[in-house]
C-alpha cells in the first residue's frame, strides 16, 4: 500500500458511545469525484500522530472491479478525515 494521507469527504455512522464506522467516502481522480462505498472494516485502532489523537480503519472495497484494501483515518478532534493508503 501506497501512503497517500488525502483529505476525503466520508458518510459515517456513530453508535451512542461515538464510535465511528465510515460507510462510504468520496474522492477526486482526475477532476472528477468518485464515490466509493466501504464494504469490509477488518480492524480499528486508535493512535496519536504528532500529538492528535488518529483513528485507523484498514478497509476493503470493490474498485473498478478490483478488490483493495486501504486505511482510513479519523481525527476526532477536527472531524476531518483521510485516506491515508491505498
Amino acid at each position: 500500500m501506497k501512503v497517500i494521507m488525502k483529505p476525503i469527504e466520508v458518510i459515517a455512522s456513530f453508535n451512542l458511545n461515538g464510535i465511528s464506522t465510515p460507510l462510504k467516502f468520496r474522492i477526486r481522480e482526475d477532476d472528477f469525484p468518485v464515490v466509493i462505498n466501504v464494504e469490509h472494516i477488518s480492524f480499528r485502532s486508535e493512535e496519536k500522530l504528532a500529538g492528535n489523537k488518529m483513528i485507523t480503519f484498514r478497509c476493503q472495497s470493490t474498485i473498478k472491479g478490483l478488490a483493495k484494501v486501504f486505511e482510513l483515518k479519523f481525527e476526532p478532534g477536527t472531524g476531518r478525515w483521510f485516506l491515508f493508503k491505498i
